[in-house]
């Protein structure tokens, strides 16, 4: 490795030396799959901990309560992705991934908790684990393999997420469900900012914001998983 390459210089991570760009690589995806991980077993405590049915508890309070929990959500979001894109300081990048698994994990709650009400329901949410993961690797294996930069479907995404964000608030103040069409649409999203996400880990990030990589990614991937576990649960 090149001694004088510095990881936090500006330039994206594509004119990095190759063993520079494997590291980042690797330390992103260790990054995703610990988030994961964290995320897994902070559910498993909350829901153990009787968080889960005290968060349908108080959902169930008003129809307007989820509206102030997407609000929030999207607050600590833009908190978290803005500490872990902070070169200055690792300890902000790590408060920021961290501040964001909990967040996710928080917000999960009241739908594991639905989901665990049915008879089939820690099959369904393993069954949706399943596919999410098979998703996530054939994106990821396209990307990869292809070599093609898919950057180009960020605008696209944007959009897209602006208008889903949209029918949800209308659905919450106008009482109609979103269905499973709707589910399937962000699942087909989120395949396209996985897509969008491993481009900019591959071609774009500064070879120090592995960090700030691996929570974009992990956000997409959660996304994907709520979307698809909703799918089942719709099955009858």
């Amino acid at each position: 490795m090149n001694s004088s390459f510095n990881p936090y210089a500006v330039g994206p991570v594509a004119e990095a030396p190759l063993e520079t760009r494997t590291e980042f690589v690797r330390k992103t995806y260790t990054h995703v799959a610990g988030a994961i991980g964290a995320f897994a077993l902070l559910e498993f405590l909350l829901i153990q901990a009787g968080f889960g049915n005290a968060a349908l508890a108080m959902l169930g309070t008003s129809k307007y309560s989820w509206l102030f929990v997407l609000g929030a959500f999207m607050v600590v979001s833009w908190l978290a992705n803005k500490w872990a894109s902070n070169g200055a300081s690792k300890g902000m990048q790590y408060t920021g991934l961290v501040l964001y698994t909990f967040a996710e994990a928080v917000i999960f709650l009241p739908l594991i908790a639905l989901a665990l009400i049915r008879p089939d329901g820690v099959a369904i949410i393993g069954q949706a684990a399943v596919v999410t993961g098979f998703l996530v690797l054939g994106l990821t294996a396209i990307a990869f393999t292809t070599k093609k930069d898919f950057t180009f479907l960020g605008g696209m995404i944007k959009i897209g997420c602006f208008i889903a964000l949209g029918l949800i608030v209308a659905s919450i103040f106008m009482g109609f469900s979103l269905g499973v069409w709707f589910a399937g649409a962000m699942v087909v999203l989120m395949a396209g900012s996985i897509l969008y996400n491993t481009s900019a880990i591959m071609y774009h990030y500064a070879p120090g914001q592995h960090v700030a990589a691996a929570l974009s990614l992990f956000a997409s991937i959660a996304t994907m998983f709520w979307y698809v576990l909703r799918m089942f649960m719709s099955r009858d």
